[in-house]
């Protein structure tokens, strides 16, 4: 996130409007930058004295006395119109609530979006691991050094393949929590930019194709194979993040 794009969210930050994803990406720019930093705290102190000085004027009682009595006119001139109405009510009330309760139940039969729920707890962890100090639980570009970590910490053991050869260097490891459960978060480098795969047991036995979607500026990889899980988060370019996961799917085996 740059100083432009930071200042056009400063407002929702400090208002608490933005999502989690956006909220953690301000945080993280204001920690880096000062001038952004002061323009937050500026805009914090502008509302607190806009809240703690604002005029509030009570109405008079007049005012509500009228306004009141206007209340009781409208009121009278509607009730024989709902007399009238009252039988066609009691007839559409419970067509209405049938309906409500089909509409209702529609989206529960075709079941949740749980590939929708897991892309964006995947973009949230990508985020997290991005903010000082939450990027590895264990720094190494040994996968001889990572994969044992894991070991005693998750019940399967990720499969760790070194591609520094291949421009993608293994920078280390750490657990995460995706899908209700632990997961592991490999950390690979591509030039300055990082790129996180998670892993962990898929819940089917088929494997699936790659799949790839842009959120938020990042993209997501994310398929499954040899019946685990996989997906690969950046904002490293599309191209280049397609190639870490060719390379994944070629190196990686039950038994790496």
């Amino acid at each position: 996130m740059d100083c432009k794009e930071a200042a056009k969210l400063i407002d929702g930050y400090t208002d608490g409007e933005l999502d989690l994803v956006r909220n953690l990406e301000v945080e993280r720019h204001l920690q880096e930058c000062a001038h952004c930093s002061q323009e937050s705290q500026s805009h914090q102190a502008l509302r607190d004295r806009i809240k703690a000085s604002a005029p509030y004027f009570k109405a008079p009682e007049e005012l509500q006395r009228r306004l009141q009595l206007s209340i009781r006119k409208a009121a009278k001139s509607e009730a024989a119109g709902h007399m009238l109405r009252n039988r066609w009510v009691s007839l559409a009330a419970p067509l209405a609530a049938a309906a409500i309760v089909v509409l209702a139940l529609v989206p529960l039969l075709k079941g949740p979006p749980a590939e929708e729920f897991l892309a964006r707890e995947v973009l949230a962890g990508h985020v997290r691991s991005l903010m000082a100090d939450h990027l590895s639980d264990v720094a190494s570009s040994d996968r001889h050094t990572v994969k044992p970590w894991f070991n005693g910490k998750l019940d399967f053991s990720p499969a760790v393949v070194d591609l520094a050869q291949e421009g993608f260097p293994l920078v280390g490891g750490r657990l995460d929590y995706l899908n209700n459960r632990p997961v592991a978060a490999l950390i690979y480098h591509r030039q300055k930019h990082v790129i996180n795969l998670f892993i962990w047991p898929a819940t089917g036995r088929s494997d699936s194709d790659v799949k790839q979607e842009t959120r938020q500026g990042y993209h997501l990889f994310h398929w499954t194979r040899s019946g685990m899980t996989y997906w690969a988060i950046s904002d490293v370019e599309e191209n280049q993040l397609q190639e870490f996961v060719q390379q994944v799917q070629n190196a990686a085996s039950p038994t790496t």
